[in-house]
């Protein structure tokens, strides 16, 4: 369903501009539709309210549709801008589009043609808008340390969490050891409206299956030898807010009958106690490991399953988001050594390369960790590849990668290729797939692109 964004109508032929709004406002109902009849009125308009689309005549007295188009750009970048004339020709529409217009329609309008064009300038308009929205939830509650990161596949990551805690659906998150799936349940939890409540987190293997049920659910006094008191459990402690159960996959089928009844009836049943406890609690969960197989081998139960993955995110390992790298280095550089209360310290482009180049099968939390130990151990202002290839020395870590490291050269050519193809698919993705335009707005000739994408086996078309 698309949000209304509003609809402002720009003409100076007063009947024909009444007749449209009429005309779009039978069409779409719940959309705010003005009608006004100069560029001056319309800007005075766009500043007074918010609107998602403009159709504007190009031909009017005073300023004209062109200056106009610049002008509510400037101000107002997220517009969607369509052209209107009754002298349309194939240069003119292109013209538009090139100073910035969203489309271009010639008058006298088809009612077809310009529903057809309103709907998409509508459906563009609602997404920019919800995009900034989330981004500004995102800005609002979460911190500089979530989620950094400046790939198409952390970026996609953001907006999914950012969606998702809009909701009180459980959430299930899937990813790799230290791809960061705890980050993300945190940063869910304070995008949503429980985040002025507590957030727990039970680390499900790491508790004996015998202590876990009243970890999770509380025992009242007796309930058992050593029981000396009652005790609440994390699921009423978090009462309100958000529980996290990390590793969800390996909890015993013993508990998982018991979570499912939790899920189900929003109860629980403290150990050896007489009746069930009410709870509101939203359950996010994570997992490393592939329940759909552990339900084929009944190591798991296929209804809980579907309890807790309402929502998924999958959080990308760190070699699907290689040109994070330098990002993270440098981030947890400057972390470090703030919190060692030491002068900051840079990574020589040398040792970039060779970060870049190394492969992490610990993901975000061994580079953080290999990034804290050149903080320790490096007492120069200048991180250099000699003091990486020391802290792989202490490691033991030097043969994990048989050929070394990659030459500077080389290891510079696949970041920058990362992050040519990065930049291309994001690009591709705004433009719907059209080269012509994806050209216009990178500033590179459609050739030279076209080269970039082909040298990278990109397709165009898979964007569309």
């Amino acid at each position: 369903m698309i949000r209304p964004v509003g609809i402002l109508l720009v003409d100076d032929e007063k009947d024909f501009a009444v007749g449209l709004a009429r005309l779009l406002g039978r069409k779409y109902p719940d959309e705010r539709i003005r009608a006004v009849h100069s560029g001056t009125d319309a800007l005075s308009e766009l500043e007074r309210e918010h609107y998602g689309l403009m159709l504007t005549d190009l031909n009017m007295p005073g300023m004209d549709g062109v200056e106009l188009l610049g002008k509510a750009k400037a101000a107002h970048p997220d517009l969607s801008v369509v052209m209107l004339s009754a002298y349309g020709t194939v240069s003119t529409a292109v013209d538009a589009l090139k100073i910035g217009a969203y489309d271009f329609l010639t008058k006298p309008v088809e009612p077809e043609n310009l529903f057809q064009v309103v709907q998409r300038g509508l459906e563009r308009s609602s997404l920019l808008r919800d995009n900034a929205r989330l981004q500004e939830m995102v800005d609002t509650y979460c911190g500089p340390n979530e989620l950094v990161g400046d790939s198409l596949a952390i970026k996609r990551l953001k907006e999914g969490v950012a969606a998702v805690a809009e909701s009180d659906y459980t959430v299930l998150i899937r990813g790799e050891s230290g791809t960061g799936k705890e980050l993300v349940a945190r940063t869910i939890h304070k995008l949503s409206k429980r985040r002025n409540k507590p957030m727990l987190s039970v680390n499900c293997p790491a508790i004996p299956d015998q202590l876990l049920e009243s970890e999770l659910f509380g025992h009242v006094k007796g309930a058992f030898t050593g029981a000396n008191r009652d005790r609440k459990g994390i699921f009423v402690s978090a009462n309100g807010g958000t529980l996290l159960l990390d590793e969800i996959g390996d909890v015993s089928p013993g508990i998982q009958t018991k979570l499912l009844r939790a899920l189900q009836d929003g109860e629980i049943r403290p150990v050896g106690a007489s009746k069930p406890v009410s709870v509101n609690v939203r359950i996010l969960a994570s997992t490393n490991q592939p329940l759909e197989d552990k339900i084929k081998d009944h190591s798991f139960r296929e209804d809980l399953y579907y309890r807790l993955n309402v929502l998924s995110l999958t959080v990308p390992a760190l070699r699907e988001r290689r040109e994070d790298i330098v990002i993270l280095a440098h981030h947890f550089l400057e972390t470090a050594c703030a919190e060692m209360g030491v002068a900051p310290k840079t990574l020589s482009p040398e040792a970039v390369a060779c970060l870049t180049a190394k492969q992490w099968q610990g993901n975000v939390r061994e580079l953080q960790n290999f990034i804290r130990r050149l903080a320790v151990f490096s007492s120069a202002e200048i991180i250099e590849l000699g003091h990486i290839r020391l802290i792989e020395g202490l490691d033991g870590s030097t043969n994990d990668e048989p050929k070394g490291v990659a030459p500077y050269k080389d290891a510079k050519e696949k970041v920058v290729d990362d992050f040519t193809r990065t930049y291309v698919e994001e690009l591709l993705s705004r433009v719907q797939g059209n080269v012509s335009e994806a050209a216009r707005q990178s500033g590179l000739s459609r050739v030279a692109l076209q080269k970039i994408l082909k040298r990278l086996g990109v397709e165009a078309s898979t964007f569309k």
